[in-house]
C-alpha cells in the first residue's frame, strides 16, 4: 500500500519554545507506525507573511506545495492565552484548498490544561476549512516535566498508547479520504 503523507506542523515560533521536543517525539511515533511518511513543517522556518494581501510569496508557495502533498495533518500546538498561536492562524488563513477533505489530528502541550483549549479553538476553524478533525488527542499536561533533557518521555506508556490510537484513527481517515478524493474530487 502507498504510504500516507502526514504533515506534522509545529505551531509555536517563540524563542525557547518546547514544540520541537513534542513534535520530534510524535514524528518518531508516526514514522514507526508503518502507514505514514512524515514531513515536519516548523512554522519558525517558514517566514509566512502575517498580512494576507496580494499574491502568495515564494515562502507561502513552498509551504502550499507541502500541504498539497499531505494526506493528513497533525498540528502540534501549545496554548497561548487559552487559544492557539498566531502563526497557526496565519498558516490556516494563507491556505484553503490544501485542508479540504483531509483529516487533522492534534498534539497539544502546556501547563495544567495541556493545551486542550487551543485544540478546542482549532476544531471549528478546521471545520470551516472542510477538514475532518480526529476526536482523540494526545496532550501533555505540565509538558516540561514529562520529558528528559534528551527529549525522551520519562514515563512513556500512556502517551505512547494515546499516540498509537490517534495514529490508527488518522490512518483510517487519511486512507478513506484519499480514496474518496481520487475517485470523486471534493467540491467545497
Amino acid at each position: 500500500m502507498e504510504p500516507l503523507e502526514v504533515a506534522i506542523i509545529i505551531g509555536s515560533t517563540r524563542e525557547g519554545r518546547f514544540g520541537p521536543v513534542v513534535a520530534n517525539w510524535f514524528a518518531e511515533r508516526a514514522a514507526g507506525h508503518g502507514e505514514f511518511r512524515t514531513d515536519v513543517i516548523d512554522l519558525a522556518d517558514t517566514d509566512l507573511p502575517a498580512a494576507l494581501s496580494g499574491r502568495p510569496t515564494p515562502e507561502v508557495a513552498s509551504v502550499s506545495a507541502r500541504l498539497d502533498r499531505a494526506d493528513a495533518f497533525v498540528v502540534v500546538t501549545p496554548e497561548y492565552n487559552h487559544s492557539y498561536p498566531a502563526p497557526v492562524k496565519t498558516l490556516l488563513d494563507w491556505h484553503g484548498t490544501q485542508w479540504q477533505a483531509k483529516p487533522v489530528a492534534f498534539v497539544s502541550y502546556g501547563g495544567l490544561s495541556g493545551g486542550l483549549r487551543a485544540v478546542e479553538h482549532l476544531r471549528p476553524v478546521f471545520a470551516e476549512l472542510h477538514a475532518v478533525t480526529i476526536r482523540d488527542t494526545v496532550s501533555f499536561h505540565g509538558a516540561w516535566s514529562q520529558f528528559d533533557d534528551s527529549g525522551a518521555l520519562i514515563d512513556p506508556d500512556a502517551a505512547t498508547a494515546a499516540a498509537k490510537a490517534q495514529l490508527d484513527q488518522l490512518a483510517w481517515w487519511a486512507s478513506a479520504l484519499r480514496t474518496a478524493r481520487r475517485t470523486h474530487p471534493y467540491a467545497a
